[in-house]
């Protein structure tokens, strides 16, 4: 039912749509009609038994009642209709006339209604007063004369045909209910329809319908271009609060002995992760953290776009030994914070994040900080997460509300979980609401360059901390 009223809410606009279509077509079809009017006569038929005591009366009537339905049909048959348009000179066929005639009985009665319809009201009482009188005399003709020579069948006019006043169609409020109505019942199945076929993540509250668990909710900001690091630019913004909710969440989720190795990626492209994990990664420091931050998005790397900083150098120099870790990272700020940019892309990223050099690495770095947090590729696209997520200590995935679909992310994540990665659960990006401010993210896109290197095997060393943390700034 939660669904079905979300399904509704999200299709108001569709429903008001049709239905006001659906009126506005059923007024264009009330304007558009020529008006139809309609003339009504009523005939009482009786049958003569010859019998005046009153089993004969009894008889005759139960008589009628049956008859009256074997004479409806020569209402409109050609032996009455011919002869109408031969009295009255009509120019039409038969079919024609018989078109606009209608003869009914209730059940049980002796009485016969006739009915003409037509764009003339005088026209149409006049021909329906000349059908009945031919069909007056043609049942009287038909039926067989009683011994004296009467026929047995007595037909009585009780109601005359007028001239209607009024016309019968179109009929304005019954068009306008059947345009409203087959407008809303359209609008329902094309919402339905939506709903079925659509299978984006539109809030955070189905993540925890696909059984995974929700970390939390970040908002959606048209302005990411300027203000991406909303953490430093808005502190006191409930998106940056979002942020400082996350990361409180993912430290009881990787909660332990260890040093916690994050890594963050998503199904697809442009969900939001760089910008989010690396708004993570500001809050966490504001904690007086050692945190780093590594950019191991060896394909499209954005990390130091976003923060400012210098990316030419990076993981990808370490792994093939053209630099050690002290020449590229970086401390960002004035806190606690490092960062180790992508460096140069490599037309091979998936071979150097799943080296051996790369494990010693990130182990190296779990004993230097208090937590690593890891910018990984889309899983589905590209296997660089599934190789990184063996050497991790848990998984984060970043969901596009709007765009990120349900079965892509369940792909995902059982393609990680299949490798008996751990994954922490689902941070919902991009979620538009009125009470909190939006967030946006920008493309994602997969280029190769460069020459091909081959991890370095050599051991690798951190430089000396002073007073626990890094003592070079950038």
């Amino acid at each position: 039912m939660t669904d079905i009223l979300q399904m509704l809410r999200r299709g108001a606009w569709i429903l008001a749509l049709t239905t006001l279509l659906g009126l506005a077509g059923g007024q264009a079809y009330t304007a558009t009609s020529d008006p139809v009017y309609r003339a009504a006569t009523k005939l009482y038929l009786a049958v003569q038994t010859g019998e005046t005591n009153a089993a004969g009366l009894s008889q005759g009537s139960v008589a009628a009642q049956t008859k009256v339905n074997s004479y409806l049909p020569i209402v409109t048959s050609e032996i009455v209709l011919e002869q109408v348009i031969r009295d009255e000179g009509l120019d039409m066929t038969v079919g024609a006339l018989g078109a606009r005639v209608t003869a009914s009985a209730a059940r049980g009665s002796n009485v016969v209604d006739i009915a003409v319809t037509g764009n003339d009201p005088t026209e149409a009482a006049h021909l329906t007063t000349a059908i009945a009188d031919r069909f007056s005399a043609t049942v009287v003709e038909l039926e067989q004369p009683l011994a004296d020579g009467s026929s047995p069948v007595k037909v009585s006019v009780l109601l005359n045909a007028a001239v209607p006043l009024t016309p019968f169609e179109p009929r304005p409020t019954y068009n306008l209910a059947l345009g409203g109505i087959s407008g809303l019942v359209l609008g329902l199945a094309i919402v339905f329809a939506r709903g079925m076929l659509d299978t984006r993540i539109r809030a955070a509250s189905e993540i925890e319908q696909l059984d995974l668990p929700l970390l939390g909710g970040l908002g959606f900001n048209p302005d990411h271009a300027k203000t991406p690091l909303v953490v430093t630019g808005d502190a006191r913004s409930p998106l940056a609060e979002a942020f400082r909710d996350l990361r409180t969440n993912i430290a009881y989720s990787s909660s332990g002995n260890e040093t916690p190795v994050i890594m963050m990626t998503s199904a697809m492209p442009s969900e939001g992760k760089t910008t989010s994990i690396t708004n993570l990664a500001i809050s966490t420091a504001e904690s007086d953290a050692r945190v780093l931050l590594i950019d191991a998005d060896l394909r499209r790397p954005r990390i130091a776009d976003v923060l400012g900083i210098e990316g030419a150098a990076g993981l990808s120099d370490i792994l093939v030994g053209r630099a050690e870790p002290d020449d590229v990272i970086q401390r960002w700020g004035t806190g606690s914070l490092d960062v180790l940019p992508a460096g140069r892309i490599p037309p091979n990223p998936s071979e150097l994040l799943g080296s051996e050099s790369m494990r010693q690495l990130l182990a190296l770095f779990a004993d230097a900080y208090d937590i690593v947090l890891i910018d990984a590729p889309p899983t589905l696209p590209v296997t660089d997460a599934a190789v990184l997520s063996g050497m991790v200590s848990g998984v984060v995935f970043a969901a596009a509300a709007k765009q990120t679909r349900r079965p892509s992310l369940t792909s995902a994540v059982e393609r990680l979980t299949s490798i008996d990665a751990k994954v922490l659960g689902v941070v919902v990006t991009k979620i538009r609401s009125r009470n909190r401010r939006d967030f946006s993210y920008g493309g994602y896109g997969y280029g190769y360059g460069y020459g091909s290197y081959e991890p370095r095997t050599a051991a690798l060393t951190l430089p000396a901390q002073e007073g626990g943390r890094r003592a070079r700034t950038s």
